[in-house]
């Protein structure tokens, strides 16, 4: 064959192979969700005792001993042991994994107290259904044998790991690389690579690594079951029941009524599409039906009491679109109060700082990214975007830091006190671009209230507690902002084509 035509063919096919690169990265980039997965629950109304809110608080006294005082679990277990029919979970991370860190004696061992909590619910219960929804994460991508796992399914607990192709890829460069050249030959499995989640586990395979690498997830944390009153009863929450992950700081709504239902059917869809073939949970067609006709304080045989407020459920972009909207009406005369353990999203940020410029008063609480189970991270992305907060708003905007020890500020909240009302969400979700813009799986609950309500009340106490150090003698939970500032454009540049690419943890 000629020189010309030689080119031209490696031409030709060097042009294919983008073609279908771009192709495939766009397909997975934007192709639509799973069916039945997205939520953005219709209002509820909410009455006295539907909500409380709970948190898991860790500080340490002046000698660097941990200060633990945890709800969150405790309330969980309450809830699973009074079910009468069935409990759906759905957690990101459960498993005993303890990272590099070395104490692990202040660790409390969660995925066996939950593991041994559901397994005796099922012994004492035969008929009771259990429902629970994972991330691959736990066995390493299929790299490494997940023990608590394998104990439920052995006590007939309907176990699905979610699926992670079915869903969009956050960091379509590599990911559609991993589709077309690794994933079809190079799976989890038991290997010579180290494990990136346990130092003193065994190894894992090279296909169980470059899984890892797509970083996306099923990032969840919910439970929700029918209780002694025949009502759902649930958990949303930021905590996971993981053991390295048992001493970080985190929050969580319990919540009684109908608004868990179109949560409840989302579960399901979830377990649908990652292959689970059970038959449905009965409570979801009747307690759905009553959630989507509108307000339960309207329903015949509704809660003679006043409603107090409402509630709904978001999941996934609707997280996004409900905070940005509810951002957007800011202005002087309203008081925002963020505490968040990653804060990254562009659209978030602008809607912040627009908030802020109108009047709105602005006090932010945020991880300093430098602890990750062990080891060191580099204060990417929320040190960059501090000093870009409270630059671009002349300090208007308050910034403090949470005070970690080796565990993680992990809470996901942002709460407004506005001039005619109150307005919170919290969940699973980061203000990240990953965590709102359709690619992980998440949940969250939005709430409003008149002012001066209990759960306004309740969350108030504890972010103030903390942001002015109201603590025991000698424990400080906050820094001041520029305990942790950085200023360096390297720094700030490196985080934007982190969250513009995907190719990140956040």
């Amino acid at each position: 064959m000629p020189r010309s035509a030689r080119k031209r063919v490696s031409r030709w096919i060097g042009a294919s192979l983008l073609a279908v690169w771009v192709g495939v990265a766009a397909w997975n980039t934007w192709k639509p969700m799973p069916e039945g997965v997205v939520v953005n629950g219709a209002w509820s109304a909410l009455h006295e005792g539907d909500v409380r809110f709970l948190r898991d608080i860790t500080a340490a006294d002046g000698y660097g001993h941990p200060i633990v005082d945890q709800q969150i679990f405790d309330a969980a277990f309450e809830i699973i042991a009074a079910a009468q029919h069935f409990v759906v979970l759905d957690v990101f991370l459960f498993n005993a994994h303890r990272g590099a860190s070395t104490a692990t004696d202040a660790h409390r061992p969660l995925a066996a107290e939950l593991t041994r909590l559901l397994v005796d619910k099922r012994r004492a219960y035969p008929e009771m259904r259990i429902l629970f929804i994972t991330d691959p994460i736990n066995d390493v991508y299929g790299g490494d044998p997940a023990p608590d796992l394998d104990t439920l399914r052995a006590a007939g607990v309907e176990v699905v790991v979610t699926d992670l192709d079915r869903l969009r890829d956050s960091s379509p460069a590599y990911s559609a690389f991993w589709r077309l050249a690794i994933a079809w030959w190079a799976g989890g499995a038991p290997g010579d690579w180290s494990n990136p989640f346990d130092e003193g586990a065994h190894g894992v395979s090279f296909g169980a690594w470059a899984r890892l690498v797509n970083f996306k997830a099923n990032h969840r944390k919910v439970l929700i079951a029918d209780g002694t009153d025949g009502a759902l009863h649930g958990l949303v929450t930021s905590a996971n029941p993981h053991d390295a992950s048992s001493l970080h700081s985190n929050v969580a709504l319990r919540i009684t009524g109908p608004a868990l239902a179109p949560l409840l059917a989302s579960e399901q869809a979830v377990a649908r599409f990652s292959g689970w073939k059970g038959r449905p949970i009965a409570a979801v067609a009747a307690v759905a039906a009553v959630a989507a006709t509108g307000d339960a304080a309207e329903k015949p045989g509704a809660a003679s009491a006043p409603a107090t407020g409402r509630i709904r459920i978001v999941t996934e972009e609707a997280i996004a679109d409900a905070v940005v909207e509810r951002l957007q009406t800011c202005a002087a005369g309203d008081a925002i109060d963020i505490a968040m353990f990653y804060l990254s999203d562009r659209g978030v940020l602008r809607a912040v700082h627009e908030a802020a410029a109108r009047g709105a008063a602005v006090r932010v609480l945020l991880d300093p990214n430098k602890d990750a189970f062990g080891r060191e991270k580099s204060g990417i992305p929320n040190r960059p975007v501090a000093t870009e907060l409270v630059a671009a708003s002349d300090g208007a905007i308050r910034l403090r830091w949470y005070r970690t020890h080796g565990e993680q500020f992990h809470v996901k909240l942002v709460a407004i006190r506005g001039r005619d009302g109150y307005w919170m969400t919290l969940g699973s979700a980061n203000l990240t671009r990953r965590n709102l813009r359709d690619y992980n799986l998440e949940a969250n609950v939005v709430l409003e209230t008149p002012r001066e309500s209990a759960i306004e009340l309740a969350v108030l106490e504890w972010f103030d507690g903390l942001w002015t150090n109201r603590a025991p003698a000698g424990v400080e939970y906050t820094a001041d902002f520029g305990a942790y500032a950085d200023p360096r454009q390297l720094t700030y540049w490196g985080y934007r084509f982190m969250e513009a690419t995907g190719l990140s943890t956040f």
